[in-house]
């Protein structure tokens, strides 16, 4: 019988006991430590002769040497082919986030543009998510940014609609857009849908990259209206021209024999590492994105940078072209795994000379001074740490400070706000909100909505990791607030056993000047630091951020508010139907009074829904 307080064995003979049960077939394997941690995923060709490597005793770097030292088990499961492996590989290891892999932290959608199909006067709008919408896709773009700026420039030269078929159909005038010559109004038949229609045709033609083609068929139309002393008609296709030679001068940095391609370049220093994306789509250059793998000190370009390519489009769609400043280490299995995605031929090409070389060494400086940036920002945010921890006399410079505010009205709309800093500064995708529940609480009670903020978040910890392993937990709280704020989190952490997590109330000082902060914690005096000291500044930056996140919450929630309508509790009763029952009755307190046969008449409610509207009006009465 095992004595339970036996130390499990790790290592090499670990892992020299799983060859004899292993045959040569590809799969995908996981180094496990004695807790059951993944460590480290990986695929095989051949899973013997891969799994052996770690058995000798010698030969590794030192982030595999640390590795195996840690392995106390291992899993395995074989797939059909090595394709399989690696698309398996790249999935597991960004649901499992293993310690020793390249991991791309960073994995939020990009827009689109999307020209809407199935009405007469399509509309353009920013797209980002699924596409379930019916409708022709243009991108991905960098960012919103860079998706609003070709919006802007489309809506200038082509007059497209940007609203919403709801406001479409209710328009009676033009609107704003129609005033400063975004938009040629064609909710109140200012254009033909013939003539919208071809300028649908346009926008959708310069997105593919075919300008230049437009220009001229502009200009022979200008010069025909002209002939023909339609002066107001030539002048309008003027503008256009115009604002069309605007785009393309602004575009000059765009290249001319790469249609379709990302842009992707590595630069390494100091055990970090910085990928810069380039998305060139239609011969137009649609931005960049910089991403900031987490890597090991010893882990070459080719291992990182084929991790970030397999990671990168596990949900997203290949180009035909990949760009690459670097050779990866399976080029051909990559390639056909996303060719596999993409249903047609994907190419990883790393150019040595040409007009592709030097969009790759463009790239590559933008990587290379970001890189330098975020190095010279993660430096300053150690000190900064540091200084935290000097001054409340913390054991280390916390990894995880979370910031707690409230945000409400006389105590309407109330909401809870935390946001997270670290190492690398603000930690936005860690963000969280709550929404105020407590249906005691006296409106305006601010320690009561403190301390079911708190509460909520560690019933959620606890829940989550019990064992504090997967560094969800917070090295400190500081909270927006004084003694009172202080004590209220306290007796919540002591209910639930967490009162060795430091906590740091921080209150506005004298006629609540900022830079006279007074700072309180549990049994000990109020304190305060130097009125230049860069740890305050820090702090304050911390507790604005947090008071803007709460702020814009709280807004959104009361925005949503003031449209809510009881017609929001059926249901089945969505946006649509919504909009549906408003237009046909006027407002929500005539769809009450409605009788059964009236609400059946209304298009897009069935007699079933009917019923059930009737049934929640006159059932509450």
């Amino acid at each position: 019988m095992t004595n339970p307080n036996t130390p499990m064995k790790t290592g090499f003979d670990v892992i020299q006991s799983y060859l004899k049960t292993l045959d040569g077939s590809p799969g995908v394997y996981r180094m496990l430590d004695s807790e059951s941690r993944v460590l480290y995923v990986g695929k095989a060709r051949n899973l013997r002769a891969r799994v052996s490597n770690y058995a000798r005793p010698s030969g590794h770097s030192g982030r595999i040497a640390r590795m195996i030292s840690n392995t106390a088990s291992m899993m395995f499961l074989t797939t059909k082919t090595e394709t399989e492996a690696l698309l398996l590989e790249q999935n597991l290891i960004k649901q499992l986030k293993p310690k020793f892999n390249v991991l791309l932290r960073d994995d939020k959608s990009f827009p689109n543009i999307l020209v809407t199909t199935g009405h007469d006067y399509p509309q353009i709008k920013k797209h980002r998510g699924a596409k379930k919408e019916q409708g022709n896709y243009y991108g991905p773009f960098a960012s919103a940014g860079a998706v609003n700026r070709t919006l802007n420039q489309l809506q200038r030269v082509f007059l497209l609609r940007d609203c919403s078929d709801a406001m479409f159909e209710s328009r009676t005038r033009p609107c704003l857009q129609h005033q400063i010559k975004r938009c040629s109004a064609p909710c109140v038949g200012k254009i033909s849908p013939e003539d919208y229609g071809k300028t649908v045709q346009d926008a959708q033609k310069f997105l593919n990259g075919k300008s230049t083609d437009i220009q001229s068929r502009l200009a022979s139309d200008m010069a025909l209206a002209s002939e023909n002393m339609e002066f107001e008609r030539a002048a309008a296709l003027r503008d256009r021209i115009k604002a069309l030679t605007q785009v393309q001068t602004a575009q000059g940095i765009n290249p001319q024999t790469v249609s379709e391609a990302d842009i992707i370049a590595l630069h390494m220093d100091q055990g970090q590492a910085c990928v810069q994306v380039f998305f060139i789509r239609a011969n137009q250059n649609w931005g960049n994105h910089d991403y900031y793998p987490r890597v090991g000190p010893d882990v070459d370009a080719a291992e990182v940078l084929e991790a970030f390519i397999g990671q990168f489009y596990d949900t997203r769609e290949p180009p035909r072209q990949l760009i690459l400043s670097n050779e990866i280490e399976s080029p051909d299995l990559m390639t056909e795994a996303l060719s596999g995605k993409l249903g047609r031929k994907v190419e990883l090409i790393v150019p040595q000379r040409g007009e592709k070389a030097e969009l790759v060494e463009s790239a590559l400086r933008n990587a290379r001074e970001s890189l330098a940036r975020k190095l010279a920002e993660t430096a300053s945010q150690s000190n900064l740490l540091k200084g935290i921890a000097q001054a409340f006399d913390l054991e280390a410079p916390p990894q995880r400070i979370e910031v707690y505010d409230n945000s409400h009205i006389q105590g309407t709309n109330a909401v809870g706000a935390m946001i997270v800093a670290g190492p690398e500064g603000m930690m936005k995708n860690q963000y969280r909100k709550f929404n105020i529940r407590g249906d005691d609480l006296t409106p305006g009670d601010d320690f009561g909505m403190m301390k079911e903020v708190l509460m909520r978040r560690f019933k959620r910890l606890l829940k989550e990791d019990p064992d504090r392993k997967l560094g969800m937990w917070p090295d400190l709280l500081l909270i927006d607030g004084g003694a009172g704020q202080v004590s209220a989190v306290a007796s919540i952490m002591k209910e639930y056993g967490v009162e060795d997590i430091p906590m740091v109330g921080v209150a506005k000082g004298v006629d609540r000047d900022a830079g006279k902060e007074e700072f309180y914690r549990v049994n000990q005096r109020p304190m305060a630091l130097r009125h230049n000291d860069p740890v305050l500044y820090f702090i304050q930056r911390l507790r604005d951020e947090a008071h803007r996140f709460a702020i814009g919450t709280h807004r959104a929630k009361r925005a949503k508010a003031i449209g809510a309508t009881p017609l929001d509790d059926i249901a089945g009763v969505g946006a649509a139907r919504k909009r549906a029952l408003l237009a046909h009755f006027g407002s929500a307190k005539a769809v009450s009074r409605a009788n059964l046969s009236d609400l059946k008449a209304v298009q897009g409610v069935s007699g079933a829904l009917a019923e059930r509207i009737y049934a929640f009006f006159h059932e509450r009465s």
